[in-house]
């Protein structure tokens, strides 16, 4: 049983790469839509926004049903559906019906959140958790990583259709996978009672608003760096998703060693203010040198790129340990709902302010959402 808990972490960390890839897949595929479609930024903002928007209607619904139907159900279901969201993505006839299938197979898919990160947070104890979540949390990245080194080749032999039918494949895969592997741990004993107790929990606003400000940042370089580098600095897709994939790689092993460090300070709060504010400094500074060398510009993206994936974890242990393990799955999915309207509005509104102003006004606003996030959460100490 000790050891199982290394197959729930890998069961759980799979399911939400393939999820994680398909929403950061889509900022990668966003030359190809732009051109399939015929579309300006701001709709190519729509399109990159579309499945995390449907995740905000479903997030908190998919925790408290994984609270108490427990995981494998809950993941599995929801990213079948989300595979089945992808394929019809991928033959849409129109933008308006891909949004909408991207959209619903986002819904569907945000059930991977709260089950697979209520499965770690259940199997492992409090003095390894945030190493545990972190690794987990690195599925973020790697499926960017993922989705950045293979959707250009596969979306160069087969087009767009083809880059989301990848997609597709690998949520139904991982929705297989964690349906046939996933074993409830222990119960606790006694009846669970005041499942939605976590929503009205003040610490948790001042969380979730938090680390839906630093978000923001993120937002901005995994959203949009692709189509900046490519449009503004001529660099080929593919180079463009080279940088991508490093700042990928770069915030995997980030989060591991963000884990790590949390565990050894017993706190979560005080490392992510920390993180935010490098985050913070570094695209600000990004802002400044977009007109600089790209020897000189790309380093610094990078930097700012890898502590923007830096934190995730850090602030989803908090609100696990903040609830405790039986409402975990509430608690994951009220701040994954926060991050997910960020993720949300992010893409259109950073959009909207490069056509209205520039690309340097736009990640000048940016870098200053992890200051306001650090403000919000300056009475928190867990």
């Amino acid at each position: 049983m000790a050891r199982y808990r290394w197959t729930i972490l890998a069961l759980g960390t799979g399911a939400q790469t393939a999820y994680s890839a398909v929403f950061l897949g889509i900022p990668v595929l966003a030359p190809a839509l732009q051109k399939e479609y015929d579309l300006d930024l701001t709709h190519v903002g729509l399109a990159i926004a579309a499945a995390n928007a449907g995740s905000v209607f479903t997030l908190l619904a998919w925790g408290l049903l994984a609270d108490r139907v427990g995981e494998r159900v809950v993941l599995g279901v929801g990213l079948a559906g989300c595979g089945a969201g992808l394929l019809v993505a991928a033959f849409a006839p129109s933008f308006a019906v891909l949004v909408v299938a991207l959209t619903l197979g986002g819904a569907s898919g945000a059930s991977v959140n709260a089950a697979s990160g209520r499965a770690v947070m259940s199997w492992f104890g409090r003095e390894e958790r945030g190493f545990a979540l972190g690794i987990r949390q690195t599925a973020l990245p790697i499926g960017g990583l993922l989705a950045a080194l293979l959707l250009p080749p596969i979306e160069a032999a087969g087009g767009l259709r083809a880059g989301l039918v990848a997609l597709a494949a690998g949520c139904l895969v991982a929705a297989f996978a964690g349906a046939t592997g996933l074993r409830e741990a222990p119960h606790e004993e006694g009846e669970l009672t005041d499942i939605g107790h976590p929503v009205r929990d003040p610490r948790m606003w001042q969380l979730s608003v938090g680390s839906a400000l630093v978000l923001a940042a993120q937002v901005s370089i995994l959203s949009f760096l692709i189509l900046f580098l490519h449009g503004e600095r001529g660099l080929s897709t593919a180079a463009a998703a080279g940088v991508f994939a490093v700042i990928q790689a770069l915030g995997a092993a980030a989060r591991i060693v963000t884990g790590r460090w949390s565990d050894r300070l017993k706190a979560r709060i005080a490392p992510l203010r920390r993180l935010a504010l490098g985050l913070a400094v570094t695209l600000a500074a990004a802002a400044v040198l977009l007109s600089a060398p790209l020897p000189i510009l790309i380093p610094v993206f990078v930097v700012a790129g890898a502590l923007s994936l830096s934190w995730n974890g850090l602030s989803f242990t908090a609100a696990a340990e903040l609830a405790g393990r039986r409402r975990a799955g509430a608690a994951i999915g009220f701040q994954q709902t926060a991050l997910a309207i960020t993720s949300a509005v992010a893409p259109p509104a950073f959009a909207a302010v490069v056509e209205a102003g520039s690309w340097s006004v736009a990640y000048g606003l940016a870098a200053a959402m992890p200051i306001a996030g650090i403000a919000v959460m300056r009475q928190l100490s867990l």
